[in-house]
């Protein structure tokens, strides 16, 4: 069934509203409730010990509680999808949606929290509340600036894993497609030149990513141009990202840049014309990741690129988070992390580029999201990654 056909159909012949009525997940015990016994020992008196014992020595809470096996999927509702600022209300479905995803793909319990405030100190102050129930904070469709302030308060006043997966769970998957396209085509990262389009959440956090990884050079491009030190119209966030990209040196449109570069990313709304992509170096690599309307549609990128990915599952290489945040947490929580680091990150990314191994191609750079490997592959190197870096407390 096409989006078209659910639009026509009533929600009470529609596949897809019936799908959601009730909810996609659902809380299930794990021990048995058979009896009085049973429910001494689950319940009152018998978990008063237990309540004892973790006051007594608070570390017994990760053996003794779900704590670190759960994460909450926290937003305000300001960012969903394409759709803009929705509510709260209107994202529980996205959030349930990335519960159901944690647990499939990565065997972590999930519990979506919509809150009812926009504020960044308000934000931040409940979530800090929130946090003793979880071994983790996934922040979801929070939109920018307000997106880096929160995450980064939280991460200094937590001693838990956060991570805004709009950011960085779509920064792990571009760059691993990145490495495999670059050895598809025999140069490293180092040879690259990288112009992103989009100085949001996920441009800004791809764009950080593929620095750390040791790309040439990465012009930042926003709706008004690129970005460069001196322009005037900056935001902290884009000035800062000003100072540490582009060492090309452009000022003007996108579309100059464009000329002889190496890799398009694109993560906003705009088009590009086949003109300009054209233009482009020889092998180039283009990903276009807006959704469900690429910047540049596949059938128009192929005519230029050696690789092309977007965020759509109908082509190949699909850049979806799904393949980096359930390993992601689980790795960090099986080894009672206490951050997700950079080095965690690139491991990760890392992880899913060795999934592909041998087998890359033009239309294989980054695995499915069914592949079975992709969850443990991923949780291994980023709790390896933790061990390295002196996060992990297991």
């Amino acid at each position: 069934m096409t989006l078209e056909t659910v639009k026509m159909t009533s929600r009470e012949d529609s596949p897809l509203f019936q799908l959601h009525r009730g909810g996609k997940i659902e809380v299930v015990s794990t021990v048995p409730l058979r009896d009085r016994d049973d429910l001494s020992m689950a319940y009152t008196p018998g978990v008063a010990e237990v309540c004892l014992a973790i006051a007594a020595e608070p570390s017994l809470v990760n053996d003794y509680t779900w704590k670190n096996s759960v994460v909450a999927v926290v937003t305000d509702g300001t960012a969903v999808l394409g759709l803009g600022d929705i509510g709260p209300e209107a994202s529980l479905p996205v959030m349930e949606g990335k519960a159901l995803l944690f647990k499939q793909f990565g065997g972590v319990d999930a519990v979506p929290i919509a809150l009812a405030c926009k504020g960044v100190d308000e934000i931040v102050e409940t979530v800090i509340r929130l946090a003793p129930s979880f071994g983790g904070i996934n922040l979801e469709d929070i939109s920018a600036p307000r997106c880096f302030e929160i995450e980064d308060r939280l991460k200094a006043a937590l001693d838990i894993p956060v991570f805004h997966d709009d950011q960085h769970g779509t920064a792990i998957v571009a760059l691993a497609a990145m490495k495999n396209a670059a050895r598809l085509t025999g140069r490293p990262l180092s040879d690259l030149r990288v112009v992103v389009s989009g100085a949001g959440a996920s441009g800004i956090a791809v764009s950080k990513i593929i620095l750390e990884a040791g790309i040439g050079d990465i012009g930042l491009a926003d709706s008004k141009g690129m970005i460069y030190a001196g322009r005037t119209d900056l935001t902290p966030i884009k000035a800062s990202m000003a100072a540490i990209t582009n060492r090309s040196g452009y000022t003007g449109s996108i579309e100059d840049a464009m000329v002889g570069a190496d890799v398009y990313i694109g993560l906003s709304s705009g088009k590009v014309a086949e003109a300009d992509v054209a233009r482009m170096a020889k092998d180039s690599m283009i990903f276009a990741m807006a959704n469900p309307d690429p910047e540049i549609h596949p059938d128009v990128a192929r005519r230029y690129a050696r690789v092309v990915a977007t965020g759509r599952s109908d082509f190949p290489n699909q850049i979806n988070n799904v393949l980096a945040f359930p390993g992601v947490f689980r790795g960090a929580l099986d080894v009672l992390a206490s951050a997700i680091t950079e080095h965690m990150k690139l491991a990760a990314a890392s992880a899913l580029c060795d999934v592909v191994g041998d087998d890359v191609s033009e239309d294989y750079v980054i695995p499915s999201v069914f592949d079975p490997r992709v969850g443990p592959a991923v949780a291994a190197a980023v709790a390896q990654a933790a061990r390295e870096d002196g996060v992990a407390r297991l």
